[in-house]
């Protein structure tokens, strides 16, 4: 479980392999902390290290994770988002972050305002249902607070810190992106739907 405050590294190298996708990751500060089977996002996703060196670290993640996700996409050299897993005495500075991806959504736009970045991701209709004003959303791994939905869209405002400290400051219009939506919000729905379909009547 994460909370989708992120730290940036660099992806070393990608290679596929019989259906697996192999990641190497340079990041000192995170390998540092990092041990064989440990829990890493890597842009959202939740991965499991399977070789950790003192600066970089080795992931895999198979076809599902890759169909669901930007993992494909990522060529060596390129900055990303990573998080290791929240601690039980941790401060829970963002939202809860499973790591399992939900869609991919594309930046349909952006425009600066001030030294903060106003962006609108365009998602998948299934998706929306879960997207409220002021509610959470995780995108390529960082927490973000919404500001407005329209249709299948949603916006958020990227402060000065956020641009700097993670890759969504590098995103043009038509990148696309690994979208959480926040899971309160699925769990609220099924209970919902199980309270409906017992006639309305009862405790939850």
């Amino acid at each position: 479980m994460f909370t989708g405050i992120v730290q940036r590294g660099v992806l070393s190298s990608a290679r596929r392999r019989k259906g697996v996708l192999g990641l190497k990751i340079s990041s000192r500060s995170v390998a540092r902390d990092l041990r064989v089977g440990d829990s890493v996002a890597l842009n959202g996703v939740c991965l499991t290290a399977r070789k950790v060196g003192r600066r970089s670290f080795h992931v895999e993640a198979t076809n599902e994770t890759v169909t669901r996700s930007t993992l494909a996409g990522l060529r060596a050299g390129q900055a990303v988002n990573l998080e290791l897993p929240l601690r039980l005495n941790d401060r829970l500075g963002g939202h809860i972050v499973q790591g399992h991806v939900d869609r991919t959504a594309s930046l349909a736009g952006a425009i600066s305002d001030g030294a903060s970045r106003r962006m609108w991701f365009e998602v998948d209709p299934e998706l929306s249902r879960y997207l409220i004003p002021k509610g959470s959303v995780a995108v390529d791994g960082v927490s973000l607070t919404i500001v407005e939905t329209e249709g299948s869209s949603f916006e958020v405002m990227l402060i000065p810190h956020t641009l700097q400290a993670t890759t969504l400051g590098q995103l043009e219009s038509g990148d696309i992106v690994n979208v959480e939506v926040d899971m309160m919000a699925k769990y609220a729905e099924r209970l919902m739907s199980a309270r409906s379909e017992r006639g309305g009547n009862g405790a939850f």
